[in-house]
């Protein structure tokens, strides 16, 4: 009786190993699927992009826009509202579908982007937005730590966001040349927390290991970027 036991646990053993495997590769595989889901655009981004935009028609959908971030698009040096001016279209594009759709969570900006249901006029104020002038005088920190913030941002920042700050749109990286200073550190404090829902995961996967102190001295030297042709700003 015992002889014949040992094979039926043997067996079982066997069995729950493949099962557990299973489950694994399983769970890794939607694990993949997520990153890939977050890391891709929803198709009503990719419409939008296929359209031609019409900055005069943007024009007169940014004006609702323009309380917040003023009619320049400069939004606000204190950090309140971010700089819009001369932002890639494709990332203006991406931001407004993530919001009114749920993907990325911003109580502010939300009345406004659910209002822009038409894809076309996506596109129509993303042009327009893209191709207002950078201002020159965005709000930055304290320049205090500007050493350890180039070193961090040439370690892992460049590659993706570009040596001067100038993102990539092809990829949806936003520029950060010109970005207000606190608007950065709130933003990428959320990323590293893990509480902005359409991070990339690659992104959160930077900033989650960086101590505050880091955060801040990376955001500095990135908020004092030019992508028109300087490596930093005084």
């Amino acid at each position: 009786m015992a002889h014949r036991r040992r094979p039926a646990r043997a067996r079982r053993r066997r069995r729950n190993r493949a099962v557990l495997l299973l489950v694994c590769a399983l769970a890794a595989a939607r694990l993949l699927a997520d990153e890939r889901t977050q890391e891709e655009p929803a198709p009503a981004v990719l419409r939008a992009i296929s359209l031609e935009g019409d900055p005069e028609s943007g024009a007169r959908a940014y004006e609702s826009c323009a309380v917040c971030h003023l009619a320049s698009g400069a939004g606000r040096s204190d950090g309140t509202f971010p700089q819009l001016a001369g932002q890639h279209r494709s990332v203006i594009i991406k931001q407004l579908v993530d919001i009114r759709d749920g993907r990325r969570s911003n109580p502010l900006m939300l009345p406004y982007a659910i209002e822009l249901l038409d894809e076309q006029e996506i596109a129509d104020v993303a042009s327009y937005v893209a191709q207002l002038p950078v201002p020159n005088d965005n709000g930055r920190g304290a320049g205090t730590d500007l050493e350890r913030g180039a070193r961090l941002y040439r370690s892992d920042c460049q590659e993706c966001h570009g040596a001067r700050g100038e993102g990539d749109a092809a990829r949806f990286v936003p520029a950060l040349a010109g970005q207000h200073y606190p608007y950065l550190l709130r933003q990428v404090r959320a990323i590293a927390g893990g509480r902005r829902g359409n991070a990339s995961r690659s992104m959160e996967r930077h900033a989650r290991p960086y101590s505050d102190a880091e955060l801040q001295a990376v955001v500095d030297f990135a908020s004092r970027l030019d992508a028109r042709g300087r490596e930093q700003r005084p």
